[in-house]
């Protein structure tokens, strides 16, 4: 079990349902693009363009619910 609550193999296996890259827990730095707040973090796209909440304690990976950069 990873730090955010999920096995390795199954962070491993996340990918963003619309470009189909991986998906890893975001560093603060890596979210200071978004626009959005994230208190309780965030899964982001290998490209860092895409990110998905996790709210709740739920992560969050609905095509309509996700930010993108700004940048």
């Amino acid at each position: 079990m990873n730090q955010h609550g999920l096995s390795d193999e199954i962070s491993e296996m996340l990918r963003c349902p619309v470009t189909q890259q991986p998906l890893h827990f975001a560093t603060g730095s890596e979210l200071l693009d978004f626009e959005a707040e994230f208190p309780e973090g965030a899964y982001i796209t290998r490209d860092l363009k895409r990110v998905y909440p996790v709210e709740n304690g739920f992560l969050i990976i609905v095509p309509e619910r996700a930010s993108t950069s700004s940048s």
